[in-house]
């Protein structure tokens, strides 16, 4: 007799719908007590062998299918509480079957370690095997007119070890299933505390500046009404870069944003352990200059990361110029890099210019507007 294997949870849906009729084809050998039921039905114990063997086949299509959908929802085994009516109920109706239908009854103790395998814990699975297989050898020496067992307590152990294979291969699956939702939960959770670092990073200052500027717009309003308006006028130029600086961050549009790259630049020279002295506000540089400046400041900060080997990096921010600084060895590639070009063509739309110098020690990159 081989061993009745029932199939692994399966991960797609096509598997998914082939899995039970997978499980259910190892029930072919329990044809052999319903046809000696069969060929006794004018006794009880024949009648009542073939309702035990329906009955076992059907506890054993329930329980295996009750641990398939356990599986399905990430848990690799059901509770002891869950489990040990299933195998009771099943060693029951095994036990019926071997007293009504005599040694083809005992075609049940196959599917018993198999059950007991997918039910219990290894060491506790084991036991239980044992104890299955040894039982057909006992009962196939001291039972009248019974033929070795053997080969049943052969096909019990072979059927506990095959089965326990592909028990450690679904939860070995499912360990990989539930790695992927635990990082896929903590890149979530990444993203959202950069967003809120982020989204603190561009409009912290901004909204500082906006309050304090509108208190003092209204102070001035009654004493110097030039003034107020001049006020005025940069609180309305702030809060529409802050606003647009929101919906890019919501929006999850990736366009550079001066206050956005100030806060990428001060994380990444953190990461690279160089101490980052960076401006805390980019009120002054006008709203048509601030995507070129950000490119400037991103160029400049990766080439430092990259080729420096600097301890500080300096970046000064005005209404017409940006410049990246640091104390490393100097230039190296990054002159000749396509970075650099790429700023350059970027800056000359805007009639800027971009000046490289070398420091002692150090390096300087700097866009110039006019």
């Amino acid at each position: 007799m081989s061993a009745p294997l029932p199939a692994s949870v399966p991960l797609d849906n096509q598997m998914a719908r082939r899995g039970p009729w997978f499980a259910a084809i190892w029930l072919f050998f329990l044809l052999e007590p319903l046809r000696t039921g069969w060929s006794e039905r004018d006794r009880v114990a024949g009648v009542l062998g073939m309702v035990a063997t329906v009955a076992f086949g059907t506890i054993y299509m329930l329980s295996w299918l009750r641990l398939r959908r356990d599986r399905q929802q990430l848990a690799p085994r059901p509770p002891l509480a869950a489990a040990l009516p299933w195998f009771a109920c099943l060693v029951a109706l095994g036990v019926l079957m071997t007293l009504c239908l005599g040694q083809e009854g005992t075609a049940a103790a196959v599917y018993v370690s198999v059950l007991a395998v997918t039910l219990f814990p290894s060491r506790v699975a084991l036991v239980l095997v044992l104890l299955d297989a040894a039982l057909m050898v006992v009962l196939g020496e001291v039972v009248p007119g019974w033929t070795s067992g053997a080969g049943l307590a052969f096909a019990v152990c072979a059927a506990a070890v095959a089965m326990y294979g592909i028990q450690q291969m679904m939860l070995r699956n499912l360990a990989l299933v539930q790695a992927h939702e635990e990082n896929a939960r903590l890149a979530v959770d990444n993203e959202r505390n950069r967003f809120a670092r982020d989204l603190h990073d561009i409009l912290g200052h901004s909204l500082t500046v906006i309050t304090v500027k509108a208190e003092l717009a209204q102070k001035l309003m009654d004493v110097d009404p030039v003034r107020a308006r001049a006020e005025v006028d940069d609180l309305e130029r702030l809060s529409r870069d802050a606003l647009a600086d929101v919906r890019r961050a919501v929006e999850g549009y990736r366009e550079l944003t001066l206050p956005g790259e100030l806060a990428r630049a001060r994380t990444a020279l953190r990461a690279a352990q160089i101490d980052a002295v960076l401006p805390n506000s980019t009120d002054d540089v006008p709203s048509d200059r601030r995507e070129l400046f950000a490119w400037a400041i991103r160029e400049g900060v990766t080439n430092v990361i990259r080729h420096s080997r600097a301890s500080r990096c300096t970046v000064v921010l005005g209404s017409d110029r940006v410049e990246i600084r640091d104390d490393g060895v100097g230039p190296g590639a990054a002159v000749a890099g396509n970075g650099l070009t790429g700023l350059r063509e970027r800056a000359s739309a805007l009639d800027g210019t971009v000046v490289t110098r070398a420091l002692a020690p150090g390096f300087s990159l700097s866009v110039v507007l006019t």
